[in-house]
């Protein structure tokens, strides 16, 4: 019986998922050929061996069965689509050279190939989660020391203590400067020693992983620790000080015999997602486009459009288009209304917006209620200054005022229709450093998944209507 601990059984229970992955693989091809009543005859035999054993020496090559821990699921289904078309590639040229494509269904060998890397990905998942669940109630757990208690030390083992389910346990830290903080100390943390009694301490205690998380001017330090500490058992990682800068998206390029990151936010897949989007709804929504612009032209025969100026990437200002929700000369009263109303005034200054604004009509609050004034917005999208997910679309003095050193990051990447902060909090009475935050966050965390699942919660955000102004 696997123990509970499954510490010692790592081995063991890779070994078994290869066999088992192995198993799925010819025990898939067996049923499709029966499903589809096709007789089994030697072509097939030679087959399902000829993929057992591909499937056992590629898998473990493109280390399928590495630990994953703290790894995103889509990493992992990355590497089993690799191995798999390899996998599939070699049969392929066996086909081809030996000439007996015929012997074989073609629908089934396409079925097979396209729905099996979904179904050891199914099964893989599976797999994480019943481990997820036994770390989580503190089995297979791993020990690890960080070396460096600065801001970066500190942030790893905060970032480890929000995903117990990984099963990596920070026992402590070495710094030979860095007093032990009330911070580290709030975590149920200490300092251990300084650089140079980390070798000392592997040699004596049960570590399974070392991180270095010091800066990069002390690369001398990082040289004496991989020198001395890489043959005492414990995997060493190095976290590199990149969130000193605030860039979490940097890649590894080369460059001849050079290694080099690039700082560039990948954004090449977001223009071409906004100008399909934009474009749909700019063409299916084109008779709602031209009802609101008839009832904005209708209610005072002010202008359709209100056009702002904002921020957007680099620094530079665009006219932000919205349907027109305020009467007419709406700028021209609102100096007036801060000098009369001191709260006002005050609720401006830290939101530069008002709950209840008097200069918005009718039909302006119905349009901000169901975010309709925001359509035009789609027209900014497809000329490619603003993108459907962003940051919140903001005017100069916030950037200046609010955003500070976290104004670099904002100017990297286009500004959104909607965002984190719009579908978590909306206008609600959040408070301006909370939505720099969601800002934060957003500019370094995005990813296509990410986007798709904020635009879905827009849509929910829209029919329900709570927070809009």
């Amino acid at each position: 019986m696997i123990s509970l601990n499954l510490r010692e059984q790592s081995s063991f229970v890779c070994k078994l998922l290869n066999l088992v992955d192995c198993a799925l693989v010819c025990g898939f091809l067996w049923a499709l050929v029966h499903w589809y009543r096709v007789p089994w005859n030697y072509y097939y035999t030679y087959l399902m061996w000829l993929s057992l054993g591909l499937s056992l020496v590629t898998f473990q090559s493109f280390q399928l069965y590495r630990s994953w821990r703290g790894w995103k699921f889509f990493q992992e289904f990355l590497v089993i689509l690799r191995a798999w078309g390899t996998v599939v590639g070699i049969i392929l040229f066996y086909f081809f050279v030996f000439k007996i494509s015929h012997a074989y269904s073609r629908v089934i060998f396409l079925i097979w190939s396209l729905v099996t890397p979904l179904l050891l990905f199914a099964l893989h998942v599976t797999a994480r989660k019943i481990l997820h669940f036994f770390r989580s109630k503190g089995k297979n757990v791993r020990h690890a020391v960080v070396a460096g208690a600065g801001d970066l030390g500190v942030s790893l083992a905060k970032e480890l203590d929000t995903i117990p389910w990984t099963g990596i346990e920070i026992i402590g830290f070495f710094d030979d400067k860095v007093n032990e903080s009330e911070e580290i100390k709030g975590m149920g943390k200490t300092i251990l020693g300084d650089i140079s009694s980390l070798p000392e301490y592997l040699e004596s205690n049960d570590i399974d992983y070392v991180y270095i998380a010091l800066p990069m001017r002390a690369e001398k330090k990082i040289f004496k620790i991989l020198r001395e500490c890489r043959s005492l058992g414990a995997r060493i990682y190095l976290v590199p000080d990149l969130y000193v800068y605030g860039l979490h998206h940097a890649e590894m390029q080369s460059l001849g015999d050079l290694l080099v990151l690039n700082f560039n936010p990948n954004t090449e897949w977001k223009r071409s997602f906004d100008v399909i989007f934009s474009s749909l709804v700019l063409v299916f929504l084109s008779p709602l486009f031209c009802i609101i612009a008839w009832f904005v032209k209708f209610q005072d025969g002010g202008p359709v459009f209100y056009k702002h100026p904002r921020i957007t990437s680099a620094g530079k200002e665009f006219a932000c288009l919205k349907f027109r929700s305020m009467v007419v000369g709406a700028e021209d009263q609102l100096e007036q209304l801060l000098a009369d109303d001191p709260n006002m005034r005050e609720e401006w200054e830290n939101s530069f917006k008002l709950q209840k604004d008097p200069r918005v009509t009718k039909l302006g609050k119905f349009l901000r209620k169901t975010s309709l004034d925001e359509l035009p917005q789609f027209i900014n999208v497809f000329k490619g200054e603003m993108s459907v997910v962003g940051a919140r679309p903001i005017v100069g003095q916030e950037l200046t005022d609010f955003y500070k050193e976290s104004a670099g990051r904002y100017c990297s990447m286009k500004p959104g229709i909607t965002g984190a902060w719009q579908v978590e909090r909306r206008s609600d009475g959040s408070s301006y450093d909370e939505r720099v935050g969601m800002d934060d966050w957003y500019i370094l965390n995005y990813s296509l998944w990410t986007d798709i699942k904020i635009i879905f919660k827009t849509i929910k955000r829209v029919f329900d209507g709570r927070g809009a102004v």
